[in-house]
């Protein structure tokens, strides 16, 4: 929360998000938690209508994953490119280890033959995701000092690096051939204005809207 910030956003935004959804008819809507809210919202719009005029929306379910929130680099507040705490998903090794290695850790482990407390560090939640199959290893050499939290940073960035190898190889490729996007951009906007327009064809009806001529 920003209470020294408070706009026009915090409300327009998730009355734009809600139009996005239910111009569609979204039935499954894959959020993150911080998200929830702003769904609720569009369910609570889409009752209302639905409620005055009659039945045209569906109310929207939220998708979660097993990750639903995600922390920063800095341990306190979402993975955000707005609070320079993420890992861009195209960076290139270097620049993935470069990042991990300004992240927050255990705050109670101070010196390098400290046992660590892998519950409350940020990179040990990150090591959940990235590295799975090395999860319960990594804790016991944490919380017996077997590992420092340099080596730990660094196992961590090898995971992001591999796991993002495969997208980071597609955006190359995608990259190399603009006009193919082009045309799938294109195509997509097509089909999602027809939608568009028979939602609205529909919710003027039940408004009692005069439908003019184009």
């Amino acid at each position: 929360m920003q209470p020294h910030n408070v706009n026009y956003g915090l409300v327009g935004y998730p009355v734009l998000m809600a139009a996005d959804i239910a111009l569609y008819k979204g039935e499954v809507v894959p959020v993150g938690e911080d998200q929830l809210p702003h769904l609720e919202l569009t369910r609570e719009i889409v009752r209302r209508f639905n409620s005055t005029y009659g039945y045209v929306f569906p109310e929207p379910q939220a998708k979660l994953t097993s990750f639903p929130s995600v922390l920063g680099l800095d341990g306190l507040q979402k993975m955000s490119k707005s609070y320079n705490n993420y890992i861009e998903i195209a960076a290139q090794a270097e620049e993935i280890l470069s990042r991990v290695m300004t992240a927050v850790t255990d705050p109670a482990r101070r010196y390098r033959s400290d046992p660590g407390h892998p519950d409350i560090c940020n990179i040990f939640g990150l090591h959940k995701f990235f590295t799975p199959l090395r999860v319960e290893e990594i804790a016991s050499e944490c919380r017996t000092a077997g590992i420092g939290c340099v080596d730990c940073k660094k196992m961590l960035a090898q995971g992001i690096s591999s796991t993002l190898e495969p997208f980071r190889e597609r955006r190359a490729t995608l990259a190399s051939r603009p006009d193919y996007v082009d045309e799938v951009l294109a195509d997509g906007a097509k089909r999602a204005e027809a939608i568009a327009r028979e939602t609205l064809k529909e919710v003027k009806d039940k408004m009692g809207l005069l439908q003019l001529k184009s």
